[in-house]
């Protein structure tokens, strides 16, 4: 059966996911102790599921936003057919708006140096009805390159617009369909801090 390319689209999401890259922090930690910045705590929402909090030891290192599409198949299940996640694809932006990483399937982000984290879900909580879940996760593997993301040991996939699989089209008839539904989030970034105070998105 032929594949049939389905995107699920809205006028208001360009204008979403344009905003959203235009907030995020690029900013390390610069203080004697390696403590994130104000400016980085800033960056987080007003209220992060307490089940999303990372462990005690995570410091808060990176901000960045994201836009893109949360990518699903069309496959048999059980006796029907459902829509099926398969990955996401992204860019990572900065306040700058400036492209600085990119976010595939793993789930992977890598930054522009080569550097990459896969992570593996810890924990979700739904936030809006009408968007991907926010998520905690921890890094399970890096790659062999030594840059920004190397030393990252856990994310948290926060503030998350739209994304959700389709409600219909799934059926006999688009069996192998594939739909590419618009999102944009935000992840905040940690590294390990062995010992002194830590900043974190819910805290």
């Amino acid at each position: 059966m032929t594949t049939r390319l389905l995107r699920t689209t809205s006028l208001l999401f360009p204008l979403v996911l344009a905003a959203a890259a235009l907030t995020g922090c690029d900013i390390a930690p610069v203080d004697s102790t390696g403590s994130a910045t104000s400016a980085i705590s800033d960056a987080c929402p007003d209220s992060v599921p307490a089940a999303l909090t990372p462990a005690a030891d995570q410091n808060l290192a990176w901000v960045f936003d994201a836009s893109g599409v949360q990518i699903y198949a069309c496959r048999a299940a059980g006796a029907g057919y459902a829509w099926t996640f398969v990955a996401p694809r992204a860019d990572l932006f900065n306040e700058g708006g400036q492209i600085v990483g990119k976010h595939y399937a793993g789930p992977t982000w890598e930054a522009n140096d080569g550097s990459t984290i896969v992570g593996a879900k810890v924990a979700a909580a739904t936030v809006d009805s009408t968007a991907i879940p926010w998520l905690l996760l921890h890094a399970v593997s890096h790659n062999s390159v030594d840059g920004r993301f190397s030393d990252v040991s856990s994310v948290q996939r926060l503030e998350t617009v739209g994304g959700i699989a389709p409600a219909s089209g799934c059926d006999a008839a688009h069996l192998g369909a594939v739909s590419e539904v618009p999102y944009s989030a935000r992840y905040a970034m940690y590294k390990t801090k062995p010992n002194g105070a830590v900043s974190q998105c819910g805290q």
